[in-house]
């Protein structure tokens, strides 16, 4: 039996060496830490910045488009030349650039509702990061105080093995000195094997609590990781006075993160109305565009004979003078061409890209007379959004305020489990000294003894964790009031 507790002594020694070698994390801490690291938090954050992104781009809309576009390629067969507008069979190879503006000067306020709109969703994706940080917060704190409740459990059982461990050597002599029977020292090592295996298991849960709590702060397991154990007395509590769950309701209707995200969506609900309501107006902008382009045949002409007129059919164009018809004959000529190389191709780019540049400026003016429906059916389905999201704000209020009136009732549940445990600490504790004193002077078996040993850990243990249980839930209540958690 010695050699176990000197093993078990040997793991605590070994657990607190390894811990010391790191930095004590508060809870403070954890929660900072959770904060910035926690996968979900993490993802809301992202979400936030593409709403904010799309806020930015939205404001954007309403200056001034600039674009520039330009083209080359090769042309087959009979085709346009853009820079005759003569038809052509011939290959040539072409060449165009482009600048254009255009600007929204009246749409029924589409944009900027639209940008406001984009505003508050991004406001609201902001409040969504909150809340999400702030259910972080709440399950840090829960986890904070398990392991310090299972670490408070380790202490009791070593106190436990500790006293068992004094009365297995007080029997011990008495067995020897032949006052009380084997049978007692007996159980007494029974009772002190069980101790041990008491301290095993509430070693083993501080540890898995340990874990659990890296996990959420999305640590490595492996890390050292030492927390600071604050007496769970130190730890500051409002008053049932200041936590009466009218007025926390209140108070958490303008502060809790769900509800400012409520508030905002309804907001972009509302504009999102306006914008859809401003498609079903006229549009009218103002754009201008500079234009200029280059064409070059493949096939170049290096010169030409001259074989005469064409001949008289009466179908030609005539001139008639003193009575006398003259008709206009067409020159007739054989043209010899020869094929470009590429740099002929270019021969004239910057004379015909000057001589080609034009501009012009207008104001265009669009009116929606049928669109299949397309503006009419947004602009309805606008307000049943806006409905929508109103209804999701209503049922938010009301659980929240279940959830506080919810809240009250188990930290005041918490509270009178946790005074009736003390009592019953109390009564266990003298229970045990009086059967311990009994004991002593042989009046009483060590089972009743070991029996109120059990009784006054068990009640020591139960008024721990209701301890802890009366903070965790007065601290859902400090957290629904809005001031966050106080350390």
């Amino acid at each position: 039996m010695k050699k176990l507790i000197a093993l078990l002594g040997c793991a605590i020694l070994v657990q607190v060496q390894a811990q010391t070698t790191n930095e004590k994390w508060d809870l403070r801490k954890c929660i900072d830490y959770a904060v910035q690291n926690n996968i979900s938090v993490r993802q809301a954050d992202v979400q936030a910045r593409i709403s904010a992104l799309l806020a930015h781009q939205s404001k954007l809309s309403q200056y001034p488009s600039l674009n520039m576009n330009s083209g080359t390629g090769v042309r087959f067969g009979r085709s346009i030349d853009p820079t005759t507008n003569q038809f052509s069979t011939s290959q040539f190879l072409y060449q165009n650039f482009g600048l254009n503006t255009s600007i929204q000067i009246y749409n029924g306020g589409a944009i900027k509702n639209n940008i406001k709109a984009a505003v508050f969703n991004a406001q609201a994706a902001l409040a969504e990061v909150e809340r999400t940080a702030n259910d972080i917060s709440l399950n840090v704190a829960n986890f904070y105080l398990q392991v310090l409740a299972s670490r408070e459990q380790v202490k009791i059982t070593q106190v436990q093995i500790a006293q068992s461990q004094t009365q297995l050597e007080i029997t011990k002599k008495r067995v020897e000195a032949g006052v009380l029977p084997e049978l007692n020292l007996a159980e007494i090592e029974a009772q002190l094997a069980n101790d041990s295996s008491n301290f095993v298991t509430a070693l083993t849960g501080y540890e898995l609590n340990i874990l659990n709590l890296k996990g959420l702060l999305s640590l490595d397991p492996a890390i050292g990781f030492e927390l600071e154990f604050p007496p769970v007395e130190s730890i500051p509590l409002e008053s049932f006075g200041d936590l009466q769950p009218e007025l926390v309701y209140q108070l958490a209707l303008t502060s809790q993160p769900l509800q400012k995200a409520n508030d905002f969506r309804i907001k972009a609900a509302q504009k999102s109305i306006l914008a859809a309501k401003g498609q079903m107006y006229p549009t009218l902008s103002f754009g201008g565009n500079l234009a200029t382009n280059f064409s070059n045949s493949f096939k170049k002409t290096t010169g030409f004979t001259f074989l005469g007129y064409s001949p008289v059919t009466g179908a030609e164009p005539k001139v008639t003078i003193s009575n006398v018809d003259y008709y206009v004959q067409n020159p007739l000529y054989r043209f010899s061409q020869s094929s470009r190389g590429f740099g002929g191709l270019w021969e004239g780019w910057s004379n015909q890209i000057s001589n080609n540049f034009g501009q012009n400026v207008g104001i265009n003016l669009s009116i929606p007379i049928f669109n299949s429906g397309q503006a009419k059916t947004a602009y309805q389905r606008s307000k049943l959004d806006l409905r929508t999201v109103e209804l999701q704000k209503t049922q938010a209020d009301l659980k929240l305020k279940q959830d506080i009136y919810t809240a009250y009732n188990n930290a005041t549940a918490a509270l009178e489990k946790f005074n009736a445990s003390k009592k019953t600490v109390a009564s266990t504790q003298k229970a045990y000294d009086y059967a311990l004193k009994r004991y002593e002077v042989g009046l009483l078996g060590s089972l009743d003894l070991i029996t109120n040993q059990n009784n006054m850990l068990r009640a020591k243990v139960q008024q721990l964790a209701n301890q802890y249980d009366y903070v965790f839930k007065m601290k859902v209540l400090e957290f629904y009031k809005g001031q966050g958690l106080k350390l």
